[in-house]
């Protein structure tokens, strides 16, 4: 059985959500499982949601991603919040 072949942003996403689950690890419990879930969801919202051939916007979206777990891993942060941006 073949493993599948993960185009390069396909495996900055992956890498960038398994970020966020690391820096999740770095919190309280509570906030962890909080964490956890709302980037789950935004995950699995966006890769039903954003059209895959849109790479602008993907790439508009690791961007930001990645400025919110700069955030998300300063020690003085504690918990994130889930915005809905149209």
């Amino acid at each position: 059985m073949g493993a599948t072949k993960l185009s390069g942003m396909q495996k900055q996403v992956l890498s960038l959500y398994r970020g966020f689950l690391r820096a999740a690890r770095s919190k309280p419990t509570e906030d962890r499982k909080r964490i956890e879930t709302i980037v789950s969801t935004e995950f699995r919202k966006n890769s039903k949601e954003v059209d895959r051939k849109n790479f602008q916007y993907i790439e508009y979206l690791l961007r930001l991603g990645h400025k919110q777990l700069d955030q998300l891993q300063s020690p003085d942060m504690v918990s994130i919040s889930s915005v809905k941006i149209n």
